[in-house]
C-alpha cells in the first residue's frame, strides 16, 4: 500500500520486543512499508528497536500490576502525560494503524489510536490476555492471538500465533539411534528451580537413561553455582552433562535434544510447536495471572507437553517424569508431532496482512 506507515507500541521484555520486530522487518523489508516504535527508557527496546534499525519514540510510563502502592501511584500520574504525548506522535507521524504488543507503553499508545479514531491491531502472545490487552480487548480494531483461549477475549480475533525464527521449523529429525539428550532451559536468565533440582537428580537421571546427555542453561548469575552443585551430586560418574550461563543459538539447541524441560513463556511454547519438540514444563508460578499455567496448558491438553506445577515438584517426581520419557521414543515421538500440530508457520503474513487490511478500512 502506497504511502502506508504503522506505529508499533510497546516493549519492555523480549517476549513483547522479538515479535513486533518481526513483524516491522516484514513490513520494512516485503512491502516496503515505513515503521516507527514507540516505548520507554526502562525496556529492552532501548538497545533491540535501535538496533534494529527503526525510529524509536520515548515516552514515560511504568507498571501498574505487581508493583507497590508508590510505584502504582507514580504510574497512574504519568498516564495522562503518556497518553497527551502519543497524541502528539499521531498527529506528526499519521500512521494508518497502530500495533500493540505489550509492555508498558503499549497501553497509551493503543488508547490514544482508539481515541482518535486510528486503527489498532493487538498481538497478544499468552493463553490469558495482559493487563493492557484486558483493560482494551473490547475497543481494539482486532487481535492477533498466539493461543486459542485469548481469542474470547476480543471482539476480532483471529488465531494467527507469534513469529517465530524460521530456523525453529526447519530442523532435521534426530539422527536414528543417536543418544538420547535433554535440554535444560530456564529462559535468559535461567530458572531457580531448574537450577536447584536437576543437579540433585542428576546422578540417578544419568543412570537410569544409558547415553544420555544433558545440557542445561543456569542464567549468569547462577552458571557457577549450578555447575559446582552438579560437580557435587554427579561426583564419581562419567561426566555426560555441560552447564553454561547463556545458549546463544537456540534452534540448533532445541533440534540437538530429543526433550526440553522448560518454563512456558509465550515465546518458549511458540518455539516448541515450531520445532515439534516433546518438553516437560514448569510453569513460573509467579507470572503476571498465571499465564504461564495457561499457556502450558494448552500443550498439555493436547498431549504435547507434560505440565508440572511448581508447588508440587519434588525430586522424585522430576527424576520419575523425565526417566520415563527419555526411555520411551515412540512416546516422545508422538509428543513431538502433536507439539508441530500447534505451530503457526506463517504468523507473521497473518499479522502483516490483518494489520494492512485496518490500514484499509475508511477511517470515522
Amino acid at each position: 500500500m502506497d504511502g502506508l506507515r504503522v506505529l508499533i507500541a510497546g516493549g519492555g521484555t523480549g517476549g513483547h520486543i522479538i515479535p513486533g520486530l518481526a513483524v516491522a522487518d516484514a513490513f520494512r523489508d516485503r512491502h516496503h512499508i515505513l515503521v516507527d516504535w514507540v516505548g520507554t527508557e526502562r525496556g529492552l527496546e532501548g538497545r533491540m528497536v535501535r538496533d534494529a534499525g527503526y525510529p524509536l519514540h520515548m515516552i514515560e510510563v511504568g507498571q501498574l500490576k505487581g508493583v507497590n502502592l508508590k510505584t502504582r501511584l507514580k504510574t497512574l500520574t504519568a498516564i495522562p502525560r503518556s497518553l497527551l504525548a502519543c497524541r502528539r506522535l499521531l498527529k506528526e507521524l499519521q500512521p494508518q494503524v497502530v500495533i500493540g504488543v505489550g509492555g508498558y507503553a503499549s497501553g497509551p499508545g493503543m488508547l490514544a489510536a482508539i481515541l482518535a479514531h486510528v486503527p489498532t491491531l493487538a498481538i497478544e502472545p499468552n493463553a490469558a490476555p495482559g493487563l493492557t490487552n484486558r483493560l482494551l480487548c473490547r475497543w481494539v480494531s482486532a487481535a492477533a492471538v498466539n493461543f486459542p483461549p485469548a481469542a474470547a477475549s476480543f471482539r476480532n480475533a483471529s488465531v494467527t500465533g507469534i513469529p517465530v525464527r524460521q530456523a525453529f521449523f526447519d530442523l532435521p529429525p534426530r539422527p536414528p539411534g543417536a543418544p538420547p539428550h535433554l535440554l535444560v532451559f530456564g529462559g535468559s536468565q535461567g530458572a531457580r528451580v531448574l537450577n536447584t533440582h536437576l543437579p540433585r537428580i542428576a546422578a540417578a537421571l544419568l543412570e537410569g537413561v544409558p547415553g544420555l546427555t544433558i545440557l542445561h542453561q543456569a542464567g549468569a548469575r547462577a552458571g557457577e553455582t549450578t555447575l559446582a552443585a552438579y560437580c557435587a551430586e554427579a561426583a564419581g560418574l562419567e561426566r555426560r552433562w555441560e552447564v553454561r550461563p547463556f545458549l546463544d543459538d537456540m534452534p540448533q539447541r532445541f533440534g540437538a535434544a530429543d526433550l526440553i524441560l522448560a518454563r512456558s513463556g509465550a515465546s518458549t511454547v511458540a518455539e516448541l510447536a515450531a520445532a515439534g519438540k516433546p518438553s516437560i514444563l514448569i510453569p513460573f508460578p509467579q507470572a503476571t495471572d498465571d499465564h504461564q499455567t495457561r499457556n502450558a496448558r494448552v500443550l498439555a491438553d493436547a498431549e504435547a507437553t507434560v505440565l508440572l506445577p511448581e508447588a508440587r515438584l519434588t525430586d522424585a517426581l522430576l527424576l520419575a517424569e523425565l526417566t520415563a520419557l527419555l526411555r520411551s521414543p515412540e512416546r516422545l515421538q508422538a509428543m513431538a508431532v502433536r507439539a508441530r500440530a500447534l505451530a503457526h508457520p506463517d504468523a507473521v503474513e497473518r499479522i502483516v496482512e490483518m494489520a494492512m487490511q485496518l490500514a484499509a478500512r475508511p477511517r470515522a
